[in-house]
């Protein structure tokens, strides 16, 4: 099976293992991140989160991408962050316990899947930007219908179309084993592999904010070399 994301991938799915082979790399599951990694800090979860797994199982059918751009929302001191109006019902989540999704609608149109940072009382979470898709790849397909397959998960609004993420899922709690969302520990992506940059789409932020670079992105020569 190929997949591109910027170009073509080949996938190899051993049952017996659990792995994947992305070109001549093995990405292989190692369980199910635990509440104790979403409570560090929210730089260091959008980091350490790259290459990691997405789990979502719909219908019984259970897809998965290795996650490969995050960006980071830390506080109500960052007038980038949704936060910064303070607690409201749309931000609530984000004031909860770490380790739940934060799914939020945005321009009548998209979803975003977001999980929750740090600790209680302190609004923070990282934004789940890119995936490259390994599991459930039909179905996928289906949601993204018409679109080339390097168009399919390589953008929030996509991912969430995608795997079928809706307002349905926010505060999931995906640090519960058998839901229907989970992050697994994978690949370790060096920093060699990982660029830092601004956000997107915060042109009305004022600075520091709009320009601090809290998205990281891994590398796409990292899953060809």
């Amino acid at each position: 099976m190929n997949y591109g994301y910027g170009r073509f991938y080949a996938l190899v799915i051993t049952p017996e293992s659990q792995s994947i082979l992305l070109y001549n790399i093995f990405v292989i599951s190692e369980g199910l991140h635990e509440r104790e990694f979403f409570c560090k800090d929210t730089l260091q979860v959008a980091r350490e989160i790259l290459g990691a797994r997405l789990v979502r199982v719909v219908d019984g059918e259970r897809l998965s991408g290795i996650i490969v751009e995050t960006e980071a929302y830390q506080g109500e001191q960052d007038l980038g962050c949704h936060a910064r109006a303070g607690k409201t019902p749309r931000t609530q989540v984000m004031y909860g316990q770490p380790g739940h999704a934060y799914v939020y609608f945005t321009y009548g149109v998209h979803w975003m899947l977001n999980f929750v940072t740090e600790r209680e009382d302190y609004p923070a979470a990282i934004l789940i930007r890119s995936l490259i898709p390994v599991e459930g790849l039909g179905y996928i397909a289906m949601q993204r219908e018409g679109r080339p397959r390097s168009d399919w998960t390589n953008g929030p609004a996509k991912l969430c179309q995608a795997f079928n993420i809706t307002g349905a899922e926010n505060g999931l709690d995906i640090c519960q084993p058998g839901g229907p969302i989970w992050v697994e520990r994978s690949q370790t992506i060096p920093d060699s592999s990982v660029t830092n940059s601004p956000r997107v789409g915060l042109n009305n932020v004022p600075e520091p904010w709009k320009s601090i670079p809290w998205r990281f992105r891994a590398c796409e020569e990292f899953f060809l070399n």
